[in-house]
């Protein structure tokens, strides 16, 4: 089962081209062996990443966002680390 200490954190593949908001922080794509994943993202912009916390949004086999999961019908937003490690258990297990 995979955590958030399984998460590969990169600046967001974005910010370099964001002359508008500038750094948007970082990012990380993870998928399961179920066609499902999770794009987590931390940065200034994001649902509580001035306070350091996490936003995370559900992908679909095709590796795009899907707000059509029993998860969530949007992002999940102000997540703690532990937070982050129950969505993304309960994302595998869909």
């Amino acid at each position: 089962m995979k955590t958030f200490s399984d998460l590969e954190f990169k600046q967001h593949p974005n910010s370099s081209r964001s002359h508008t908001y500038g750094d948007l922080g970082v990012q990380s794509r993870i998928h399961f062996d179920n066609g499902y994943g999770a794009s987590v993202v931390k940065g200034p912009h994001t649902y509580g990443g001035k306070d350091g916390l996490y936003e995370l949004a559900v992908l679909d086999s095709n590796h795009e966002l899907t707000y059509s999961t029993p998860i969530t019908n949007d992002v999940e937003g102000y997540l703690t680390e532990e937070a982050v490690t129950k969505l993304l258990e309960q994302i595998q297990n869909l």
